[in-house]
């Protein structure tokens, strides 16, 4: 499991005061989604690569892992909802954080104990402080395998919109920035198609069940530490309670054929704030999509719909940020929903993607997210990625918009 190459499931601010559309409300809140960007640091899944065994003796292992990056970007903001218009260079890291990994594992019967814990790190230093960078523990977990499946017990990225995300074609990329959001100088990472097609599958406390693999369906069960949605009541000695923990799934499969191979998902999330003041919140969502691969040709086409589910990280985190007018609103859940289309060649050492996604929350003053990108990545070895990006980026929230183009050149560096 821990030995050279295995695959990872290891894994991404704004607020909602924004039913008003008068230009002025929504500048003011913009300001307080560069703070909200520029405190937090998202983190998302590295790709499978070959980790480093330290040790490897009377069935116990221990072994590292680590994924560098780090982008040179241009990004060209046209903002009708703040009325700037800028442009802007900066040396960052892309969507993917930087992440060392530390891997545990020991047969003891017929049980097999695992664990993972990693440590993500951003170098996005704003160019307003001196110094940001940051250790965020994404994952710290341990698991239990057997012939019935796998249990596992801590925080790790959830469930829902898990495949979505982590299939992306274009996870080590740069990915959607915009001022609206705080992103273009915030310290945290770019968003990829988070809020343009797919939601970030936090990383919560879970106790999640892996079912064995069985005709190539695999189903996973989780209950999650749940996050209070209710909008005015979220302090010390609050009325609001959530009497039933966050319950997540996903059912994947997986088959390969001559010269190809395909994979299918679909999740689902449900949760429940119970509020005196505000009444019942109910988050419920559903996601799914599949992947083929032909030959150097690979498709990916996957989506989302719900209610109370929020923009960018599902209704805990989100509400978390003060995105609660995009959760509910006048007593009433906000739908969102969302798709996302891919297609790559891969040809040598050389693979060329294009993508597209969107992302719509139904407020009174509907909130639009899309992002169109095209890229080239040159694979010079196993561990060592060169990237070539440009992205289009628009956000709307009712008649204003801003739109943002991005040109990244980087380069990335796996073990």
């Amino acid at each position: 499991m821990y030995k050279n190459t295995r695959s990872r499931n290891t894994a991404t601010t704004y607020t909602s005061t924004c039913a008003n559309t008068s230009v002025k409300n929504r500048a003011g809140v913009a300001a307080i989604a560069a703070t909200s960007a520029a405190a937090v640091a998202l983190a998302i899944s590295i790709p499978a690569s070959a980790a480093i065994t330290v040790y490897d003796k009377e069935d116990t292992t221990f072994s590292v892992d680590g994924s560098f990056n780090t982008f040179y970007v241009q990004s060209d903001s046209d903002n009708e909802i703040a009325g700037t218009e800028r442009n802007q260079s900066r040396v960052k890291m892309g969507l993917l954080p930087n992440v060392v990994g530390f891997n545990f594992s020991k047969q003891m019967g017929d049980l097999k104990l695992g664990g993972r814990s990693s440590f993500w790190v951003s170098i996005n230093d704003s160019n307003t402080a001196i110094t940001s960078t940051g250790i965020d523990v994404r994952q710290f977990y341990a698991t239990i395998d057997g012939e019935w499946g796998q249990v596992l017990v801590g925080k790790d990225f959830t469930l829902f919109s898990r495949s979505n995300i982590f299939l992306d074609e274009m996870l080590l990329g740069y990915g959607s920035v915009n001022d609206t959001l705080g992103l273009i100088d915030g310290q945290g990472v770019s968003f990829g198609h988070i809020g343009s097609g797919y939601f970030y599958p936090f990383p919560h406390a879970q106790i999640t069940y892996r079912s064995p693999e069985m005709g190539g369906f695999k189903l996973a069960l989780g209950i999650v530490d749940p996050g209070n949605t209710a909008p005015t009541d979220r302090g010390a000695g609050r009325s609001s309670e959530e009497s039933l923990p966050r319950f997540e799934g996903e059912l994947t499969f997986n088959t390969s054929f001559d010269g190809g191979s395909f994979t299918g998902f679909a999740g689902f999330l449900t949760q429940t704030t119970e509020s005196d003041v505000d009444g019942d919140i109910e988050s419920t969502g559903f996601s799914y999509g599949a992947k083929v691969k032909v030959g150097g040709l690979a498709l990916h086409a996957s989506g989302f719909t719900g209610q109370g589910l929020g923009l960018l990280l599902g209704p805990g985190a989100d509400s978390g940020l003060g995105l609660t007018g995009l959760i509910s609103e006048a007593g009433e859940e906000v739908d969102s929903d969302g798709y996302l289309v891919q297609g790559s060649y891969s040809a040598g050492k050389s693979r060329f993607v294009l993508s597209y996604g969107e992302t719509e929350v139904d407020t009174t003053a509907q909130w639009q997210g899309e992002t169109a990108q095209a890229a080239w990545f040159y694979a010079l070895n196993s561990s060592l990625t060169l990237v070539g990006e440009f992205n289009t980026n628009e956000i709307s929230i009712g008649s204003a918009s801003e739109e943002t183009d991005t040109l990244a050149l980087g380069v990335i560096v796996n073990f």
